[in-house]
């Protein structure tokens, strides 16, 4: 089969264009600043559980700080596409335990597994599958951003 050059040279054209399109379709990827000045400061000491569960406000910032910088790999609303695990499953094995103090030791330990998480990011065999966002954000930033995702949770405790 033949093609006539200026009919390849316009597919050509054509997959740049729809690459490029994709491309931008992740928008900007550098990490947006989050705004936590309304927030109580949490000093130097990294905190071990969430202190902003359930505060309005905080949920309010990480609702605005995920969809600016974790939406394009978790989904919009932590719905995800299938890039990075759906978010709003992150506790649900805290969800279906009856007994009260092993539930808040799982909701204990999911903390500690999202702020490692989040600080560290997560690589396998060299290559990086979230980045790490320790000196990127403060704590205050993860654990608003940790409270909204309480907010849409699969399984409510």
């Amino acid at each position: 089969m033949k093609f006539h050059p200026l009919a390849l040279a316009g597919g050509l054209c054509l997959a740049a264009v729809l690459v490029t399109v994709q491309a931008w379709a992740h928008g900007d990827v550098t990490p947006q600043a989050v705004d936590t000045s309304s927030l109580p400061q949490l000093g130097e000491g990294w905190r071990p559980e969430n202190p902003f569960r359930g505060n309005e406000a905080a949920i309010k910032i990480g609702s605005s700080a995920f969809n600016q910088n974790c939406a394009r790999c978790h989904g919009l609303e932590a719905v995800s596409g299938g890039i990075a695990p759906d978010l709003r499953r992150l506790d649900n094995d805290c969800a279906t335990l009856k007994d009260e103090a092993r539930k808040a030791a799982c909701v204990k330990e999911n903390d500690d597994y999202f702020l490692n998480t989040v600080r560290h990011g997560r690589s396998r065999n060299g290559a990086v599958y979230m980045p790490p966002f320790e000196g990127v954000f403060t704590q205050e930033a993860m654990w608003a951003v940790k409270s909204y995702l309480e907010t849409r949770r699969e399984k409510p405790l």
